[in-house]
């Protein structure tokens, strides 16, 4: 069942984090301070409103690294229920949609916790200030429809904020598949 992005308040904070890389490589929100921008995107590997983006989100994100813009992928999904979405998995995702960025793995779902991620994509957009100035969708593209996945109203967010001006709201809720929490003991 799709559910929508919660509509996190503009202006929160990044929440900090550390978390592994597919390579085990330990990453903290510190690890992008010199990005003026940093999209966080909340990914899974069997979804399939993520498979429907994620190759034009690999070529955008791409795009936008020349300009400055650090990405950081994060799964978050039960991989003990849900094994397509543990690491060896994701690392053949980032490789078939062809992810350039770091892509962490949270498997205490702490930080999809802390950032209110609801679902897969999720996508967060932070200022240099690290201050949320963009959450919601990538594009209109969903698996339902033919629309073409382009990235067209992240790009639009992106190159606002790129340029110090504020992204006006309504933003669209980013619709996906629920991150798959684990069971409380």
């Amino acid at each position: 069942m799709a559910i929508q992005s919660f509509l996190v308040p503009l202006g929160t904070r990044a929440p900090a984090f550390s978390l592994p890389d597919l390579h085990g490589t330990t990453m903290t929100l510190d690890s992008f301070e010199e990005s003026p921008l940093l999209l966080v995107v909340f990914l899974s590997n069997h979804c399939p409103y993520v498979k429907r983006v994620e190759k034009a989100l690999g070529a955008l994100t791409a795009e936008y690294a020349e300009l400055g813009v650090a990405t950081v992928g994060i799964a978050s999904n039960d991989a003990v229920t849900y094994p397509d979405d543990g690491p060896a998995h994701l690392a053949e995702q980032a490789e078939r949609a062809g992810f350039t960025f770091p892509y962490l793995y949270d498997e205490s779902q702490d930080v999809a916790r802390a950032y209110r991620a609801a679902c897969t994509p999720d996508f967060f957009l932070y200022a240099p200030d690290r201050t949320l100035v963009y959450r919601g969708e990538f594009d209109g593209a969903r698996p339902s429809n033919d629309v073409p996945a382009t990235g067209a109203t992240l790009r639009a967010a992106l190159d606002l904020a790129l340029t110090g001006h504020p992204v006006p709201e309504p933003h669209t809720p980013s619709l996906g598949c629920g991150i798959k929490w684990r069971p409380e003991p």
